[in-house]
């Protein structure tokens, strides 16, 4: 028996003519993030995708923890290929539930069953019923429950027969470059990281940017952001953070703005130099972790004249969700302990302590009037440093 991983996916099955471009992309993704690991070979066969290595030195475990964390799959097996002859089955069967009962005392049992290729002398139903028999016979201890058994036998009769009796499942979405390209500006919060996260889902190629306000904020902070832009990388296939140097804009900002609108105008700066940023490396829009009604600069008001700074669209997928709700996916794709870290970044800094909740657009735009634009979002976009995450 040669022991191989088959990969399932979902979404691509609706894409019509384009699906085997998809299924491109997503073979092509498997091939990048397991390359480190060895030799692999990755095909396609009747919408399902196998991953097979020769390589002595390919550790299978660790390529099923990478596989988790790739777009556009569903779920995954590792399997077993042996030819579809059915005395082959009935055999493999066998050895393969001994070496299950070995590790595991299970008691309960039922087999699964998919004839792919027409041409197998049994039918689905006929496989359960006749390999059930076989299991039973040879484990007596054993008893057949459909309900709720301990455990399922699957047999997939293709081009080749697989068995196998576990299924893991992925991070679902599209295939990471199939959706485009958007920037994300990230900072060392709960709530951006999951934003990016949440498009990233959608098949999109990430950059982002991060706004560093040294001395203000240390290097633990912008460590921190690195961090979180690791965690990113692992499922979005690599990504480019820009970090930015926002001290100065701050302190003028701080220096001549009306204190009640900091906080808008700080945003409406961080949007332009994302832009400016974005429109040079194909981004096709921004990506933010704002939630409406969270804090003072996520009112609907704030948001509209937040968005008047720039051209590009603004992607807000935590739109309509609470910060429980934001925390539970945090948690299960593992930026929450990161983004907890007690090291403050430039949003935190010289916060009015009554900030405008309805600002006027008309009034923003005449308070900033005072700032020398184009020479501050110049001199931030020439002095940023690309950290560039694969």
């Amino acid at each position: 028996m040669e022991k191989i991983i088959l990969v399932r996916y979902e979404e691509i099955f609706l894409k019509g003519l384009n699906k085997k471009n998809f299924e491109n992309r997503l073979m092509t993704n498997i091939r990048r993030k397991l390359k480190k690991l060895g030799d692999v070979k990755v095909t396609s066969s009747q919408s399902r995708i196998y991953i097979e290595s020769k390589d002595p030195a390919f550790d299978m475990d660790e390529a099923m923890i990478i596989l988790r964390k790739i777009f556009g799959i569903a779920s995954f097996s590792p399997v077993y290929k042996i030819p579809s002859d059915y005395e082959a089955i009935k055999e493999n069967a066998v050895l393969i539930v001994e070496d299950m009962l070995k590790r595991n005392p299970y008691k309960t049992f039922k087999v699964e069953a998919k004839r792919g290729d027409k041409k197998f002398p049994l039918n689905s139903p006929q496989i359960c019923a006749d390999l059930g028999g076989v299991i039973l016979r040879n484990f007596p201890n054993l008893k057949v429950d459909v309900h709720n058994p301990d455990f399922i036998f699957y047999v997939e009769v293709r081009e080749s027969t697989y068995l196998y009796s576990e299924i893991i499942y992925g991070a679902k979405g599209l295939p990471t470059g199939t959706g485009g390209k958007a920037t994300l500006l990230l900072s060392g919060g709960i709530d951006s990281p999951v934003a990016g996260w949440m498009i990233a889902k959608r098949g999109v190629e990430l950059d982002a940017v991060y706004f560093h306000s040294y001395p203000y904020t240390s290097e633990r902070a912008r460590d921190k952001v690195v961090r979180l832009a690791e965690i990113l990388s692992e499922y979005c296939m690599g990504l480019n953070l820009h970090v930015v140097p926002f001290t100065d804009i701050q302190l003028e900002i701080n220096q001549k703005c009306p204190q009640e609108y900091l906080t808008i105008i700080m945003r409406r700066y961080m949007m332009k130099i994302a832009e400016r940023i974005a429109q040079k490396n194909g981004s096709l829009g921004l990506i933010t972790g704002e939630a409406i009604g969270q804090v003072a600069s996520q009112t609907l008001e704030s948001i509209l004249v937040t968005d008047d700074a720039v051209n590009l669209p603004v992607y807000r997928p935590l739109a309509g969700l609470d910060k429980n709700e934001v925390v539970e996916i945090a948690k299960r794709i593992n930026t929450y302990e990161t983004s907890i870290l007690p090291y403050e970044d430039c949003c935190t800094l010289f916060v009015a302590k009554h900030p405008v909740t309805r600002p006027s657009l008309d009034k923003t735009i005449e308070y900033e009037k005072v700032l020398d634009e184009e020479r501050l979002i110049e001199e931030a976009v020439e002095n940023t440093e690309i950290v560039r995450i694969y």
